[in-house]
């Protein structure tokens, strides 16, 4: 079984509830990976303004599973409330 770590910055001026719905859309796109560990980072200044933002809300999610599903990333990208992510493959 593989770990995985999925960095997200998403836009501060989303509500509670748009953030939870955010949220559980991208769990429901992880597929059959299993979410270990769930971290609200909180509110950064962002070192350059991204897409017009200079905050971004922090999330990180540790996962485990074998793969990672094909069109996760394509997902990730054409959400425009995702600021920025980083996926990482840590075992």
């Amino acid at each position: 079984m593989r770990s995985y770590e999925l960095v997200l910055v998403l836009r501060p001026k989303l509500t509670e509830v748009d953030q939870k719905k955010l949220v559980d859309a991208i769990k429901g796109w992880l597929g059959a990976l299993k979410i270990t560990k769930e971290e609200d980072l909180g509110t950064k200044v962002l070192a350059y303004p991204i897409k017009r933002e200079a905050s971004g809300l922090y999330l990180n999610l540790v996962l485990e599973g074998e793969n990672v599903p094909e069109n996760l990333e394509k997902k990730i990208k054409t959400n425009d409330n995702i600021l920025r992510h980083l996926l990482l493959r840590s075992k």
